[in-house]
């Protein structure tokens, strides 16, 4: 859950608790308070290292054979595959069949086998969902696909996972252990707008439509469906922002990718005789024949999206951040100004900032801070006279008050902020020295990130609290600018009795 910091007007400042958001997926309707952006999401583990990781010799299980068979019986496999299933650390990966080189094409999936909208709109259930949000649509074909004997992806379904250790699984005891992060409270938000979209497309769409829907399709079935979307689809292809490609979904993440182009469409022979959009996967990295491919899921999200969306974290810590969510206050005296003045810089009443390790504080800001905390004898700066030009003098210490109360309010939040961790970050230092599971994992790094970040928060208003007495502030700039006022900030002639 991200904090909410209300500056008041006045000398007084508090903090209360906001609906969760971070940012995460577009399977969320735009404006939710919860996270957003979907990008590159595929499998359910990550490399921290190429190096100490290896392909296995085991063989892969029935279920994976039958669905290579069939791939090369529909002619999806051919001359251009130069990849196969493998059992890998994660689980399943994609293996190299020949040496490949960088940006190398490795295989090419044709539409008629993607599971996307256009899927779901030529199937029978296409005139019952037409209405529905994208994402809805296609969990819902997918759960009524894996029951149906006859379905085109019979074979797929069996080798996609039940669960990943994406936070959206964990049991009660499990999410316990990430008390007081931002990422329990994102979850559970989560969770609870998953049931309620479940609820209502019972009552909406599964329900009335029993000859659609002959089976009983339980809040399990739908989470599943969600997993599967959140870990497994593309975006950012022409016209394609939700789709699942079967086979290409079973390649991993590896933090050694830094590139996310990696994934195009094209048109061209899906077959003997026919000819169809390609969905094309190409290796970011050159790969030796028996080496397993990677591509980078997201080079923008951090540990917590990370473990919300595929169920792993980086042991990067630049990967570790907060988000900080800064209100403007219905109860502020001045309330409209500050609002107009917000939304006519690009903000709004509530404003989200994510604070990355070791990254410098997002733009905007200190701004929409000395706004929210804008009050007193610096409220003339709120009057219409200077409503073209509020933010450039925001964008400079205003007063020493406004700097001060700011300083003060940050790092009051942050303290209660850490104070709702169970455990220190000595304390998660010392369990990280033992063999974790995997999801107790994901939590220590999780809380001993966002603390990590939550004490730089503070440092940087500490060091900025030192500096109240050095800065200039509006006052002197203007009498500066009038020339009123020496290089040294002295106040020239009998001015300086009136002051």
């Amino acid at each position: 859950m991200a904090t909410v910091f209300s500056v008041c007007s006045g000398s007084s400042a508090f903090l209360s608790p906001c609906t969760s958001h971070t940012r995460c997926l577009s399977l969320l309707p735009k404006g939710s308070p919860l996270l957003h952006h979907i990008k590159k999401p595929f499998s359910v583990k990550s490399l921290s290292s190429l190096e100490t990781q290896e392909v296995s010799s085991v063989s892969v299980s029935p279920a994976v054979t039958t669905f290579w068979q069939w791939l090369k019986e529909e002619g999806v496999i051919s001359s251009k595959t130069q990849v196969k299933p493998g059992v890998v650390p994660e689980g399943l990966g994609l293996v190299a069949t020949k040496d490949i080189s960088r940006n190398e094409v490795v295989l090419q999936v044709p539409k008629r086998f993607w599971i996307n909208p256009d899927a779901v709109a030529a199937s029978e259930i296409g005139n019952v969902c037409s209405g529905l949000k994208p994402w809805l649509s296609v969990a819902l074909f997918l759960i009524r696909e894996r029951s149906r004997d006859d379905s085109l992806w019979k074979h797929y379904f069996p080798v996609l996972p039940k669960e990943t250790d994406s936070t959206i699984y964990w049991s009660e005891e499990e999410l316990s252990e990430i008390q007081g992060t931002q990422l329990l409270n994102t979850t559970l938000g989560v969770k609870e707008y998953v049931q309620n979209e479940f609820m209502r497309l019972q009552e909406e769409i599964i329900l009335p439509n029993k000859k659609l829907f002959p089976f009983p399709i339980t809040l399990d079935d739908f989470f599943w469906a969600f997993g599967i979307l959140r870990s497994r689809a593309f975006s950012r292809l022409r016209n394609e922002n939700l789709v699942v490609i079967p086979l290409a979904d079973l390649i991993n993440h590896s933090a050694r990718v830094t590139t996310e182009d990696h994934a195009y469409e094209v048109k061209g022979a899906a077959g003997l005789f026919s000819w169809d959009y390609l969905f094309s996967l190409r290796s970011p990295l050159s790969v030796k024949a028996g080496e397993q491919i990677y591509i980078q899921y997201d080079l923008n999200k951090s540990n917590a999206e990370l473990a919300l969306d595929y169920g792993f974290i980086e042991p990067n810590s630049g990967r570790n951040a907060y988000t900080l969510t800064l209100g403007i206050p219905e109860s502020d005296p001045f309330y409209d100004d500050k609002l107009d003045i917000a939304e006519t810089n690009g903000f709004g009443e509530t404003a989200y900032f994510d604070i990355f390790y070791n990254q410098p504080l997002p733009p905007g800001i200190i701004p929409y801070l000395r706004l929210v905390a804008l009050g007193g004898t610096d409220a003339f700066l709120l009057e219409a006279l200077f409503r073209n030009t509020v933010w450039s003098h925001l964008e400079l210490p205003v007063s020493r008050d406004n700097e001060e109360l700011l300083c003060r309010v940050v790092r009051e939040a942050c303290k209660s902020a850490l104070a709702g961790y169970h455990t220190t970050i000595e304390e998660d230092n010392k369990l990280k020295e033992a063999k974790l599971d995997s999801r107790l994992a994901i939590a220590v790094g999780i809380r001993e990130g966002e603390k990590k970040v939550l004490q730089q928060i503070d440092e940087v208003f500490k060091e900025k609290e030192l500096e109240l007495d050095q800065l200039e502030y509006y006052q002197e700039r203007r009498l500066k600018d009038l020339g009123l006022c020496g290089e040294s900030g002295d106040i020239l002639g009998d001015l300086e009795k009136f002051m």
